[in-house]
């Protein structure tokens, strides 16, 4: 059974129609890379699955289980976590508020705090500052950070490196890496050299549908296929 397992998911905005039959296998651990144009669907399909956005029809299951339509709130609860494009930190508040505040009961576990620390050094750096005065490298850290300070089967995680310099990429690809031993991640890139280096199975969606799934070493290896979907040469 795949850990996520998306169905004829269909999404309109308004009088829109974004995505259109989605139908999507996650399966458990590494990272699962999905791929696309701009416009083509992809914050849309996390949108959606984290219930920010009702599919209608279509279906959404974690473990089997169907988390169509539920709140987000009650999506969280089930093991999701989300990191969005816009990183969703809390500009005036420290960088241990926003760390709190992703926490159910208001604390941290002590070992749990530990190896966040680990990953993102500069975090426990800038612990006491406000989260604006940190760089976008640091603010996307702390976006990552937040979505992993407590157990989580799966995180979704939305163009991560968009603005970062290669320095903070490589280190971001780093701490993907150790993160996706014992979580799975789900991750929207266009930076195709970061995505093909964590992927381990990749899907392209195209026009609000999936044009093509597979292990990302053979589309790596398929430059026709990249240019034809991606527009990569």
């Amino acid at each position: 059974m795949s850990l996520l397992s998306i169905s004829a998911m269909q999404t309109s905005i308004g009088q829109y129609a974004i995505l259109h039959d989605v139908t999507l296998e996650v399966p458990e651990g590494g990272v699962f890379v999905l791929l696309g144009r701009n416009g083509a669907g992809k914050t849309t399909t996390l949108r959606s699955i984290m219930g920010l956005w009702r599919p209608s029809p279509g279906s959404v299951r974690l473990r089997g289980q169907d988390i169509t339509g539920m709140h987000t709130a009650d999506i969280a609860r089930k093991g999701i976590a989300y990191v969005p494009e816009n990183m969703g930190i809390f500009g005036g508040l420290t960088v241990a508020e926003n760390m709190v505040l992703a926490t159910s009961k208001g604390q941290f576990d002590a070992a749990r705090l530990k190896r966040v620390h680990s990953l993102f050094p500069a975090l426990e750096q800038f612990w006491t500052k406000q989260a604006w005065s940190l760089s976008g490298g640091q603010k996307q850290m702390l976006s990552v950070a937040r979505a992993i300070i407590e157990p989580r089967d799966l995180i979704l995680i939305d163009e991560p490196t968009k603005g970062l310099a290669p320095a903070i990429i490589n280190a971001m690809a780093e701490a993907f890496r150790e993160i996706a031993e014992s979580t799975t991640i789900l991750l929207v890139e266009q930076n195709f050299n970061f995505a093909r280096s964590l992927g381990r199975d990749m899907a392209v969606i195209d026009d609000g549908r999936i044009a093509h799934t597979g292990p990302m070493d053979a589309f790596a290896a398929d430059a026709a296929l990249q240019d034809r979907l991606l527009g990569l040469s």
